[in-house]
């Protein structure tokens, strides 16, 4: 694992670290990907992280210049909130809203989804039809250049050393044009592309097409254009002939890759069928927002927002106790800098209420809050909890008085193997902060990042129904 990490108050911190590190260092602004693949031995040389989670104003989406700017903080939550990118950059919000479950949306960023550089990332597709552009700083200046020259094949980029990704620029999209963002995976939530298209096209008075752009996703090294689809487009209305033929030409752009997920053949076959289905809905001239108009975001008040930023930095080494406040407790812990935050809690702190179940932020049993934001516990670092203040499942209750949502399930006979419910607790838990009184589809929402194994959904959705009901007679 690390041997060093650093969590830094100002950008220029971050900077000067990366410069004296070289490629032994790497930046943590979700970190989602890099705890797992650290993990898995994936990064041998790095020796050093460096968290610029806590810098404050990074976290920001702009309208600066006449460009959407996102920092290196923005959340895929941060994108779905986002009014002036669901009515100016729509594909991008319906892309982040594809990505994982709300406790990973809260914690993985935009840019970190950028560098991880997999043609399966769901929020390169609408960007790379956007045609974004990136700036990318170190400590001797910086540069800018389009998203799609950001990236040299398979998870490789451009980005060095001594580099961060400073703002992500989109130009937005005018009111001639529409866009749209479609994915096929093989599960409602949670799922990796087998396929994805961004489509924006510009339309003229009679509805002719005047400029197409069609990014297709998971089908190469890269994120990839479709140049004989968006050619043949140019001037044509989008009638189902015209349609037709545009799917079929992007589908003959590509050279599918076959993998575990879909072979090939079917990968072509589904590039066709994307592109035509997102061409017909941009035709219809119906609206083509399908994110939830109040989404669960499991985010507290500050809504994810960084509010108060380090005042200066922390250099954390296996001699550097963490300090935290840990259930309203404050603690200091001599050991466990080098684990995620959940063997932290469960091995230092004793605290064995959030379990580990996938150890990839697949099942949500390890959900805790972490500065009032729900995150996956074995997808943070340990001393990313220092002068943090987490919650775990064994904080829900008030003296002996148990929380609504473990009285319902109490109540409700929720539990089954008793395993995932932690998690579920704490995603309740965060769900009635933010809904009063949440329907079905927010409570089903707002448990999609909690596997249960024992497939027990129908008692735990009651318990769900029961927490709110109980928390209005209050």
């Amino acid at each position: 694992m690390w041997k060093a990490y650093h969590s830094v108050s100002t950008i220029d911190e971050a900077l000067a670290l990366l410069n004296d590190q070289g490629g032994a260092a790497r930046i943590v602004a979700g970190g989602t990907d890099l705890i797992i693949e650290m993990e898995r031995g994936q990064h041998p040389q790095l020796e050093t992280l460096i968290d610029i989670t806590r810098v404050a104003d990074l976290d920001r989406i702009a309208l600066r210049d006449g460009r959407i700017v996102l920092g290196p903080l923005v959340t895929h939550n941060h994108v779905v909130a986002s009014e002036l990118i669901r009515q100016r950059a729509l594909p991008l919000a319906q892309a982040s809203w594809e990505v994982g479950a709300p406790q990973i949306r809260n914690r993985a960023t935009v840019a970190g989804n950028l560098i991880t550089a997999s043609p399966a990332n769901d929020t390169i597709t609408p960007l790379i039809a956007l045609e974004a552009e990136v700036t990318l700083t170190s400590a001797a200046g910086e540069r800018a250049m389009k998203l799609a020259d950001f990236y040299r094949g398979f998870r490789q980029t451009v980005l060095r050393p001594n580099e961060l990704l400073r703002e992500i620029r989109i130009p937005p999209m005018g009111d001639d044009q529409r866009g749209l963002f479609l994915k096929l995976g093989l599960r409602r939530a949670q799922a990796i592309s087998v396929v994805d298209a961004a489509v924006i096209v510009r339309l003229d008075s009679q509805g002719r097409v005047s400029d197409a752009r069609v990014a297709l996703g998971s089908v190469a090294a890269t994120i990839v254009r479709a140049p004989a689809a968006e050619a043949y487009l140019n001037g044509k209305c989008l009638t189902e002939e015209t349609v037709a033929e545009a799917g079929r030409l992007a589908s003959a752009s590509v050279r599918p890759i076959d993998d575990v997920r879909g072979s090939a053949e079917y990968r072509a076959e589904m590039v066709k069928i994307l592109v035509a289905r997102a061409l017909r809905q941009l035709a219809s001239g119906e609206p083509i927002d399908n994110i939830p108009v109040a989404p669960p975001m499991l985010w507290g008040a500050d809504e994810g927002i960084v509010k108060r930023g380090l005042r200066a930095s922390i250099a954390h080494s296996t001699d550097q106790p963490i300090k935290s406040r840990v259930n309203g407790v404050d603690v200091i812990i001599a050991t466990g800098q080098q684990k995620s935050l959940l063997h932290w809690l469960r091995d230092d702190v004793k605290l064995p209420g959030a379990k580990e179940g996938c150890a990839e932020g697949e099942c949500g049993a390890c959900t805790v809050f972490l500065d009032d934001v729900a995150v996956m516990s074995c997808m943070v670092h340990a001393p990313r909890a220092h002068g943090a203040e987490v919650v775990t499942v064994e904080g829900l209750q008030t003296g002996q008085t148990l929380h609504p949502i473990q009285q319902a399930f109490i109540d409700q006979a929720a539990v089954q193997c008793g395993y995932c419910t932690p998690g579920f607790l704490m995603s309740g838990a965060k769900l009635l902060e933010e809904f009063d009184a949440p329907d079905t589809e927010q409570i089903n929402y707002s448990i999609s990042g909690n596997l249960c194994r024992c497939t027990g959904y129908y008692k735990i959705v009651d318990a769900f129904r029961q927490a709110a009901r109980m928390k209005a007679e209050v």
